[in-house]
């Protein structure tokens, strides 16, 4: 193949594999991975994030882990910025870069032509502060009016996203969803994803948290917590924690709530890269895995690949 390499993305839901996978690939195809994951871009967010650690990089650079403290907000620019940075960089040394995660706004910003809405954080704190006094249910009645699809995507209670896509449409005086990237690939790129049946993630889901107990999850966020800033105080994982140190809730309860949190979470993600015909799902549980997915990038470099063009029935639906 001529020309830098073909971007290579491992996506899908949380708990299926993906790390493991993008260093294999890293690994057998001369790359570096870029995380594509909102979380791990965090310093000292580590069990709870289910971050690689040194030993299973197996020596692959990886790139935008640990790029911010917890106190800051993570944004979606800053880190297309920064990341397409990193893809050119790696590209340019003629390595192959290996984009891995499944905060799929952040796949999309590094991927796709995306044009990002302006930020207006007094405009904002208007309408966070309206939603902690009237209630998010009212500010989704709202943008129901204004944006039935945006409406229809965003949950009734979730607070954060209700309130961006206000914002953009007062900025922009156009609908949230007008904002939405392009499918449309900036360079060259394949989407591999990892498809699990329900009962089988939520198995790996319930391992993952035990695991992350007893790893020692409660004494990470004991130590984060004093200057944990509002986006990483929201993470799965670390927002139940945080409940429980302040007495608002048991840690055997936030032990299941973190269960619950993440199998929901895993759900939300599988909705977004599911809804994107680009993809190319592979069984997170199958043997010849890695040589499978080896498959399909030697099909795309080859220009012998053609994007599935229709929506996959994933997590057994």
């Amino acid at each position: 193949m001529s020309g830098a390499p073909l971007v290579v993305a491992v996506v899908g839901p949380t708990a299926t594999g993906k790390s493991d996978l993008g260093v294999a690939l890293a690994v057998a195809l001369g790359g570096e991975v870029v995380n594509a994951d909102a979380m791990q871009l965090y310093r000292g967010m580590d069990i709870g994030t289910a971050k690689v650690t040194d030993e299973e990089r197996r020596g692959v650079p990886h790139h935008q882990l640990d790029v911010l403290d917890v106190g800051e907000d993570a944004s979606v620019a800053a880190y297309q910025r920064a990341a397409r940075a990193d893809v050119a960089a790696v590209t340019g040394r003629g390595a192959r870069a290996v984009v891995v995660g499944g905060s799929g706004l952040y796949v999309r910003a590094l991927l796709d032509r995306m044009e990002l809405a302006p930020v207006d954080l007094a405009v904002r704190a208007r309408l966070e502060e309206r939603a902690a006094t009237e209630g998010t249910g009212v500010l989704h009645d709202e943008l129901a009016a204004l944006d039935p699809a945006a409406a229809q995507a965003i949950g009734r209670q979730n607070t954060r996203r209700v309130v961006r896509a206000l914002e953009v449409i007062t900025l922009t005086g156009r609908p949230w969803t007008a904002s939405l990237p392009e499918q449309e690939y900036v360079r060259p790129a394949v989407q591999i994803g990892l498809d699990c049946d329900r009962g089988v993630l939520d198995e790996h889901v319930a391992h993952r948290v035990e695991r992350m107990w007893r790893r020692g999850l409660v004494e990470e966020v004991a130590g984060l917590a004093p200057r944990m800033g509002r986006t990483a105080g929201r993470a799965v994982g670390y927002a139940e924690v945080l409940a429980a140190l302040r007495g608002e809730r048991t840690l055997e309860d936030a032990y299941d709530g973190v269960v619950a949190g993440t199998r929901r979470l895993a759900r939300k993600q599988m909705g977004w890269f599911g809804r994107d015909p680009r993809v190319h799902w592979l069984d997170a549980q199958d043997p010849r895995l890695v040589d499978r997915a080896l498959e399909l990038v030697a099909a795309a470099d080859d220009g012998r690949l053609v994007d599935p063009g229709t929506r996959r029935r994933t997590l057994g639906s």
